[in-house]
């Protein structure tokens, strides 16, 4: 029997008061959460239930669960990843209400908060300290746990993947153990955790190191197209972030370039731009382009055109750092060695205008993102072992409605597999278990430690069965998550 100092253990929970438990935190069958879709509308699934925890105790409760009866469990925050990793069909537990902040240290610079809370709810609570992340990718409407578990990026040379900035975490193991790990403590299961795809465990907390608050100076130009590859190097080298959008269609690249400063804020935005054409107009293009793919074209010159100015701009660090993505899209994004940048930016130029020249051609959106790191040495980061550009590219999906991508993504995929290219975890790709063993020389390690840590499997999904242990079939293939749409 529990007493007072001594609680009734999880296993001898009677299966009945187990469900009485777990029923405040168990969404309806026919409440709109109990069906997820992603933030770009491209995947949905309908759990066979979901649960939305507010304390750890509730999530082991849900594991307890999942153990007596056989279940997976796959753990989601907002959904922004745009392939289905976080898409499962046995349970899901949501994290968005394990959002608190549990310490923040001015002194040492570092901030323990729990995984489900988001970029944005982070940076004002560590701006209300005067800190802020070192570095960000383009959204911050994400979870923390999501942009650790699958090495996130921002943008600079001189700077690492986001779960670089990790110190440690406390994982909540498939057999209901809660551990810390770091490069010091089970370093094997941190190393394996901190881009893990949620496989290894749930994570509850991540300690993660921060800085003092500070401004970037983020100048905005274009230059040709010809200029900026062949300038690449010092191009990449002249800021401390420096990410590159780059228009296809008119053959410019629009640079962002970046640098602290302690200079006053002046924020750059156009009403024109980011209000009346920016969204209402271009979305309502792309529309028409869905219909007439030609036009595709000449909306990207227009999108060049739009923004051919010089525009300089000073703000808090994350306001620079973020970026509005404007529209649900499909999306892909690889990672190739940083050397191979000139020659893979000029074989996909060579193949867009091919696909322009001929009639019957794809007509991809608008813009390339190029963004940069610096190797890290994270077992499945795709900079791992290398400085590294990222290349990726969007088929909006103006007011939600599908449009084509399939054959533009597979030819764009291939160009970058040719120069060493590794996919964003993130986005959909469809590397199985022997590609990726090619790619990350501890992918065997990484399999380890979740064989040995989750053995029978609670946490693997349909997207980690078929990527990471090559499981091939109807229930894990890669658009089984699309019939629900």
């Amino acid at each position: 029997m529990a007493t007072a100092d001594a609680p009734l253990r999880l296993t001898d929970i009677p299966l009945q008061t187990l469900y009485s438990l777990l029923e405040p935190i168990t969404v309806p069958s026919g409440h709109p959460r109990a069906t997820f879709i992603n933030w770009g509308l491209s995947y949905a699934c309908k759990p066979l239930a979901v649960f939305e925890p507010e304390s750890e105790y509730q999530c082991q409760l849900v594991l307890e669960l999942a153990r007596r009866e056989g279940k997976t469990v796959r753990a989601a925050g907002v959904g922004h990843s745009p392939s289905d990793l976080a898409c499962t069909s046995g349970y899901m537990l949501r994290t968005e209400k394990l959002d608190k902040i549990i310490e923040v240290n001015v002194e040492k610079k570092y901030v323990v908060a729990q995984g489900g809370i988001t970029l944005n709810a982070l940076h004002a609570a560590l701006d209300a300290h005067k800190l802020a992340m070192s570095n960000l990718g383009s959204i911050s409407d994400q979870t923390l746990a999501g942009i650790v578990a699958t090495a996130t990026h921002g943008s600079g040379i001189t700077f690492q993947v986001l779960s670089t900035y990790v110190l440690s975490l406390a994982l909540l193991l498939a057999d209901g153990s809660r551990v810390v790990c770091s490069r010091n403590d089970r370093p094997e299961l941190f190393m394996a955790s901190i881009c893990g795809l949620g496989s290894t465990g749930l994570i509850l907390e991540v300690k993660l190191a921060v800085e003092p608050a500070f401004r970037l100076r983020e100048v905005q130009e274009n230059v040709d197209f010809d200029d900026a590859v062949r300038g690449l190097d010092a191009l990449v080298a002249a800021a401390e972030h420096v990410r590159l959008w780059w228009f296809p269609q008119a053959g410019v690249v629009r640079v962002s370039s970046a640098d602290r400063t302690q200079e006053p804020p002046n924020p750059v935005s156009s009403w024109l731009w980011h209000s009346i054409v920016g969204y209402h107009v271009l979305q309502f293009l792309f529309f028409l382009g869905r219909i007439v793919p030609a036009l595709n074209y000449w909306i990207g010159c227009f999108g060049a055109w739009l923004v051919r100015d010089l525009t300089v701009a000073v703000d808090d660090s994350h306001r620079i750092f973020n970026v509005d993505c404007k529209y649900p899209q499909f999306t892909t994004e690889w990672a190739i060695p940083y050397g191979e940048t000139p020659a893979c930016l000029q074989e996909l130029r060579a193949w867009l205008e091919e696909e322009h020249a001929d009639p019957q051609g794809l007509r991809p959106h608008f813009p390339i993102e190029i963004r940069f790191t610096e190797a890290d040495d994270i077992w499945l980061s795709p900079s791992r072992g290398e400085r590294t550009c990222w290349i990726g590219i969007i088929q909006y999906k103006p007011y939600g409605l599908n449009v084509p991508y399939r054959k533009l993504f597979a030819r764009f995929e291939k160009i970058m597999a040719r120069h060493g290219g590794r996919p964003h975890w993130a986005k959909a790709h469809g590397l199985g278990p022997d590609a990726l063993r090619q790619l990350y020389p501890r992918f065997d390690d990484f399999i380890a430690v979740l064989e040995e840590v989750d053995p029978s499997g609670m946490f693997r999904n349909p997207y980690v069965q078929r990527h990471l242990f090559g499981k091939r079939g109807a229930e894990f293939g890669e658009r089984i998550f699309k019939e629900l749409q």
